[in-house]
């Protein structure tokens, strides 16, 4: 267990944030305690968090910021330090998310991290691992962030609708996570197009891919296997996936129809069922 007093503040940005937590704490002369009253947290966790054994949430840290008087610092750090809890292999590509100026994505079988609610992520992330499952989960929606920026990207996201029928975490997950989806039908930075059955063969089928274009820097195409993520900037590949993500597009159902069939299978699949009473079967 890390001490406090040899907390290391370059040793991660987790470290850093702990440190600067406790620094401006004890600067306001407050025990850990009295911040957790202040801020609704209890003082363990707060000491967990300045000992670098626990993660920091964007809620946490804006609260804190507001009781401490400190100019948003934790609120700025808290993003790094998420960012920093990613896995190795992925943490170049939430950076890639973090600059974009545009994000395209094709997914075949499940719905894009960036559009995940919690609950579904939970799913996801705890199929074969339950370890750390909160801070997991905590991290991944994290990186959704990207879109409270001032800027934030235009996303653009094509699902398989084989996306829409495999059920994560049970129905009433899919039924949260379908709402959430048509939650952005009128928001013209997230824009979610479903790729019908109907399409039948169609250019995406060799796999999921993302392309992300930058204001300055060339796109880059990333693609994923298991534990290895693989970003590119070789122009043939980068010209090949923009040709075959227009391709999708095309063959994807226009953004209203894609709603609506989002719609009906959230309440033709994912709906409360109800007996002959009325009454909603358990």
């Amino acid at each position: 267990m890390t001490h406090i007093n040899i907390l290391d503040p370059g040793a991660s940005p987790l470290d850093y944030y702990g440190f600067e937590l406790r620094r401006h704490r004890e600067a306001a002369g407050l025990t850990q305690k009295q911040l957790g009253e202040i801020v609704n947290y209890t003082g363990s966790l707060i000491g967990q968090i300045e000992t670098a054994r626990k993660l920091p949430t964007p809620t946490f840290s804006e609260r804190v910021d507001a009781a401490l008087g400190t100019g948003g610092l934790l609120s700025r750090l808290v993003d790094l330090v998420l960012r920093s809890q990613l896995p190795s292999w992925f943490q170049q590509v939430a950076e890639l998310q973090a600059r974009a100026i545009e994000i395209c994505s094709f997914e075949t079988h499940m719905v894009h991290g960036l559009l995940q609610t919690e609950a579904y992520a939970r799913a996801v992330l705890g199929a074969l691992d339950q370890s750390n499952l909160d801070d997991r989960t905590a991290v991944r929606l994290a990186r959704q962030r990207i879109f409270e920026k001032e800027e934030p990207p235009v996303f653009w996201a094509i699902l398989s609708e084989a996306a829409l029928y495999q059920e994560i975490g049970g129905p009433e997950t899919m039924r949260g996570q379908l709402e959430h989806l048509l939650s952005f039908e009128n928001n013209p930075r997230i824009n979610i197009q479903i790729l019908p059955f109907s399409a039948g063969a169609h250019a995406g089928m060799q796999g999921s891919f993302d392309l992300y274009r930058f204001a300055s820097d060339p796109d880059i195409v990333y693609t994923e296997g298991y534990g290895s993520g693989h970003p590119t900037a070789n122009p043939d590949t980068v010209k090949d996936c923009s040709l075959r993500y227009d391709h999708l597009q095309a063959a994807a159902l226009s953004l209203s129809d894609s709603a609506g069939l989002i719609r009906r299978v959230m309440e033709e699949r994912y709906g409360e069922q109800r007996d002959a009473d009325g009454d909603p079967v358990a």
